[in-house]
C-alpha cells in the first residue's frame, strides 16, 4: 500500500491517507480520543479528497476509524469537544475554522464525483456520523452505534444531520434531534442512514481484502463490500414509532414533556423522559426548532442555517459568558462530574424569544463563511 504524497502538506499524524491499487483510503487514527476529529483531521481528509479527485487512478474512497487504544472497535466519537471548549476561551478564530472547514467537508463528501465508502464499525456520533451520511455506501454492523447525541453536551445536531433528520418518516427526525438517541445497524439501515450489513464475524476479512488486496477499480471495492453482505437485524429502536410521532409531533418541547407525562404507565414515555431530563432544555428546544426549519431545504442551505445556529451557540463562551456549550462539556468530558447546570435548569424556564435568538442573522448572505457551497 503507497503512502499518499499530500504535496507540501504537513499532516496532523492522526489520518492515514493511502493508496491501495485504485481504492484511496482514509484511516482515522487519533487513538487515545476514540478517533474524534481535531481541525487539522479535517483539513487532512478535505486536502486528500480534494487531490484523489483530480487523480485519474483513484476511481473509490474507503473511509474508517482504527480501533481505539484498547482495541475497541470505533468510526469517530465526534468532534474533539476538548478543543472545541479551548478553544471558546483562548481562539475563538480557531474554533471558527473548525466548524466553516469542518461542514465544508461534509459538503465535499456527499458531493464527490466518485465513489465513497463508509465503514461504520463501533460508535459514529455527531461529526464523525456527519461526515459518513455523505458516503455513497455506509456500512454497519452489530457493533455499529449512530447518533447525534449534542444536546447532551450543551449544543444541537450540526454538521448537515439536519438535512436527512428532517427527512426522516413522521417525527423521528425530532426525535433523534432532542434525545441523542443511539440507532442500531438495523435502525440506521430501515431509515435509510446504513446500506448495506456485514456480519461482525465477517468485518475484518472485509476490511483486510479492502486494504491490502487487489483493487483495480471501484466495481472491485464495491464488490469486496457487496459479497459479505447479509440481512440486517431487526430494528431495536423503532418499535414506538406511534408514540413517537405523537409526541414529538407537538408544538414545542414542553408539550411533548407534557404528552408523554399523561402516559404516566407507558414504560417508553417513562424512560425517554428521564433520558431528556439529562440534556440541556434550552439546546433541547433550539435543536426541534432547528430541524423543523430545516425542512424542504437542500444541504447547502441546511449547512448554512446549522452554521449561524453554532456561532450563536459559541458566542457566549467566546466573550467570557456563561454557555450551555462549555458547562455541557465541563460536566461530562472535562471535570466528569455529570451534574451540568443548565440556565435555564428546566424546559420551564425556556422562553420561545431565547430560542428565537438562535436563528438571527449572523452573516449577511455574501459573507457567510459558506456562501460558495451550493
Amino acid at each position: 500500500m503507497n503512502q499518499v504524497c499530500l504535496d507540501a502538506w504537513t499532516p496532523s499524524g492522526q489520518v492515514s491517507a493511502r493508496l491501495q491499487g485504485a481504492l484511496g483510503v482514509l484511516e482515522l487514527t487519533r487513538l487515545e480520543a476514540m478517533n474524534a476529529l481535531t481541525l487539522g483531521m479535517v483539513r487532512d481528509l478535505t486536502h486528500a479528497l480534494r487531490q484523489w479527485a483530480q487523480a485519474s487512478e483513484v476511481q473509490a474512497v474507503v473511509i474508517l476509524g482504527r480501533p481505539d487504544c484498547r482495541g475497541r472497535p470505533v468510526f469517530s466519537a465526534g468532534g474533539d469537544v476538548r478543543f472545541l471548549h479551548q478553544a471558546a476561551r483562548q481562539n475563538p478564530s480557531e474554533l471558527e475554522a473548525f466548524f466553516n472547514e469542518e461542514y465544508a467537508l461534509n459538503h465535499l463528501v456527499h458531493h464527490y464525483a466518485k465513489p465513497v465508502l463508509a465503514l461504520l464499525d463501533g460508535p459514529a456520533l455527531g461529526g464523525g456520523l456527519g461526515l459518513a451520511q455523505g458516503a455513497k455506501l455506509r456500512v454497519v454492523n452489530e457493533r455499529s452505534q449512530l447518533a447525534m447525541p449534542e444536546t447532551r453536551i450543551g449544543l444541537v445536531p450540526d454538521v448537515g444531520s439536519n438535512a436527512w433528520l428532517s427527512q426522516l418518516p413522521g417525527r423521528l427526525g425530532e426525535w433523534l434531534s432532542v434525545t441523542g438517541q443511539a440507532l442500531s445497524a438495523g435502525d440506521a439501515i430501515e431509515l435509510g442512514l446504513a446500506d448495506v450489513f456485514v456480519p461482525a464475524a465477517d468485518w475484518d476479512a472485509m476490511v483486510r481484502e479492502l486494504l491490502t488486496g487487489h483493487q483495480p477499480h471501484a466495481e472491485h471495492v464495491v464488490a469486496t463490500v457487496m459479497e459479505r453482505a447479509a440481512l440486517a437485524p431487526m430494528p431495536q429502536q423503532l418499535g414506538h414509532r406511534a408514540a413517537i410521532d405523537r409526541h414529538f409531533g407537538q408544538a414545542s418541547l414542553a408539550d411533548i414533556l407534557r404528552s408523554m407525562a399523561e402516559e404516566p404507565d407507558s414504560p417508553w414515555a417513562l424512560a425517554t423522559r428521564a433520558q431528556l431530563a439529562s440534556n440541556s432544555p434550552l439546546m433541547m428546544a433550539v435543536g426541534l426548532a432547528l430541524v423543523r426549519r430545516s425542512r424542504g431545504l437542500s444541504l447547502a442551505d441546511t449547512l448554512r442555517l446549522e452554521r449561524s445556529v453554532m456561532q450563536h451557540a459559541w458566542t457566549p463562551g467566546m466573550r467570557g459568558e456563561p454557555c450551555e456549550a462549555l458547562e455541557g462539556i465541563r460536566a461530562l468530558n472535562i471535570d466528569k462530574d455529570h451534574a451540568p447546570r443548565w440556565q435555564p435548569a428546566d424546559v420551564a424556564g425556556v422562553h420561545a424569544d431565547a430560542v428565537e435568538a438562535f436563528f438571527a442573522d449572523v452573516w449577511v448572505p455574501a459573507a457567510h463563511p459558506l456562501a460558495a457551497l451550493i
